[in-house]
């Protein structure tokens, strides 16, 4: 049996408030669908799926390659938006920030 990771699913208040992060930020494609708002990174859908939504620091956090992780983390930050972690090297060697998207869900960033 081949597994592969097909979509995800993010609950959140606002899909418009939603995109500033993934469209706007992270230049995800935004695909038109009926009543939820699909966007991909070219392999894997993201849906944004106006509900309830409560943030956890110990669910599941979503993870993006970026190209220019420090830029992206100014953007997000003079945008009114969370850096938890900044950029910084890891000792497994990536570097990673973590940042919450608008509805506070943590995303992990990189390069």
């Amino acid at each position: 049996m081949e597994t592969t990771l097909h979509r995800v699913i993010v609950s959140v208040e606002s899909a418009e408030a939603a995109l500033a992060f993934y469209r706007d930020l992270l230049g995800l494609t935004v695909h038109a669908g009926g009543g939820i708002t699909r966007l991909s990174d070219g392999a894997v859908e993201i849906l944004l799926h106006e509900r309830p939504s409560r943030p956890s620091d110990l669910g599941i956090a979503l993870s993006f390659r970026v190209d220019d992780l420090d830029a992206t983390c100014a953007t997000w930050r003079r945008a009114g938006g969370t850096v938890v972690d900044p950029p910084a090297e890891q000792p497994w060697g990536e570097h990673l920030a973590v940042l919450r998207d608008a509805d506070g869900h943590l995303v992990c960033l990189t390069q």
